[in-house]
């Protein structure tokens, strides 16, 4: 039979999706297309409310299709059991842990059932990836938020904080590696936190760094106040460690800040900020924002505007503020109206595109590092550590490989390149 992983949300349900993608080939099912499946797996998100929406959205347009067997996990069904149960049509639904027991559930199957778990305490679901089909492989190597910030549901859909053991990390990496990935990304719902006893995020990196043929290791988001100074030593002495990092910020006021019950304040996260460009001048530092939170005024959304400018990211993650019942902002008065969001968001995405090509207009005329993922009409199109989109007239059979460029001119979103021959490596 063949299946089909309609897969929405963040880099956690990609590698979860992959996982069960894995699994289904393992057991002899045949990946089809939306269209011909004979079974659906909606891989949901429950973030926003448009994340909520599109959700219920991408059940009802499997179902359309009559296959045999629809099964919906993730955050959605963790959150909303019955109401994802009650759709007719939908045969499994499964929440955020058995994604790796799905050929157990298909195989079991005679009636509709359902198998929600209370995730607040729990193990980690050990789940290793054969291969991510890509040059980048994400791993994830932790689950759950313990920060419950005031705006966020995933301390309820995602459960406690819960890590992969050591050794499995460091084997699954391996072989991925062995499978000829040059990158790989770490990946969890509170990355930084991550530990085994008392074997900490510091320990893991100083650890993955040393591994042999791993090119380049990415952490896929990491808090602020999970920088010690032992993961900027970390970064300091080792290239591996690329020179980008996604650091939330989530507002540039303190005032909101302390309404979003997050752990720092403006000027801490500016002091990081400058220990981690004093050993890497050129990191590129990419963040995430939310605007239009409770109580957050026309000031207070400018200064927000000013302290970005002033941290100078590369570039920005835009969030309107999204009720979610159950949350502590959720009962704030004072919420913003969507037109003044919507208005807020549009301008921090154009400060975004400026940032961004400052950024990269920094490079143009330089030789950079970076490895093709994609071949298109001619084009090679790739990313270098620091996370320049580059595109490059060249061979297909370039792809995978890392290649030497010189960046000639900003086109964006890419940086337009040309091939350094002599510098291939063919590794």
């Amino acid at each position: 039979m063949k299946y089909y992983i309609i897969n929405l949300g963040c880099k956690v349900n990609a590698y979860e999706a992959k996982v069960m993608s894995d699994l289904l080939i393992n057991a002899g099912f045949i990946k089809g297309s939306i269209d011909d499946a004979d079974i659906y797996v909606v891989n949901t998100c429950f973030v926003t409310n448009v994340a909520e929406h599109k959700s219920f959205q991408m059940i009802r347009k499997a179902i359309k299709h009559h296959p045999k067997l629809v099964i919906v996990c993730g955050c959605l069904s963790q959150m909303k059991e019955k109401e994802v149960l009650a759709i007719d049509g939908v045969d499994i639904v499964l929440g955020n842990k058995d994604k790796t027991k799905i050929i157990e559930y298909i195989n079991n199957y005679k009636n509709k059932i359902s198998k929600i778990y209370d995730l607040s305490n729990t193990e980690f679901e050990d789940m290793q990836l054969n291969n991510f089909d890509k040059t980048r492989a994400f791993v994830k190597i932790q689950d759950g938020c313990n920060n419950f910030c005031s705006y966020c549901i995933i301390p309820y859909t995602r459960g406690n904080v819960r890590s992969k053991k050591k050794e499995d990390v460091i084997k699954e990496i391996k072989n991925l590696i062995n499978y000829g990935h040059k990158e790989i990304v770490l990946t969890g719902i509170h990355t930084g936190n991550y530990h085994d006893s008392n074997y900490d995020f510091a320990d893991l990196l100083n650890d993955l760094v040393k591994i042999p043929n791993l090119k380049r290791l990415r952490i896929s988001s990491i808090e602020i106040t999970e920088i010690n100074d032992r993961i900027i030593n970390i970064i300091k002495d080792n290239d591996i460690l690329v020179d980008h990092m996604h650091i939330p910020l989530q507002s540039g006021s303190d005032h909101i800040l302390k309404l979003m019950n997050r752990k720092y304040d403006v000027a801490y996260f500016i002091n990081k900020i400058n220990k981690l460009r004093e050993i890497r001048p050129l990191i590129s530092i990419t963040t995430d924002v939310i605007v239009g939170f409770p109580y957050e005024t026309e000031e207070l959304f400018n200064e927000t505007i000013n302290n970005i400018k002033n941290i100078n990211f590369t570039k920005l993650h835009v969030f309107p503020y999204s009720v979610r019942e159950g949350t502590k902002a959720s009962l704030m008065t004072e919420q913003v109206s969507e037109t003044v969001k919507k208005e807020r968001v549009k301008k921090l995405l154009n400060l975004s595109k400026e940032l961004e090509e400052n950024y990269f207009n920094q490079f143009v005329g330089k030789y950079v590092d970076f490895i093709p993922e994609t071949y298109k009409d001619g084009y090679l199109y790739g990313h270098t550590g620091n996370y320049l989109a580059i595109k490059t007239l060249g061979d297909k059979s370039l792809l995978n490989k890392i290649i030497k460029v010189k960046i000639e001119m900003l086109d964006y979103p890419y940086c337009v390149s040309s091939i350094c021959q002599d510098n291939v490596d063919m590794k």
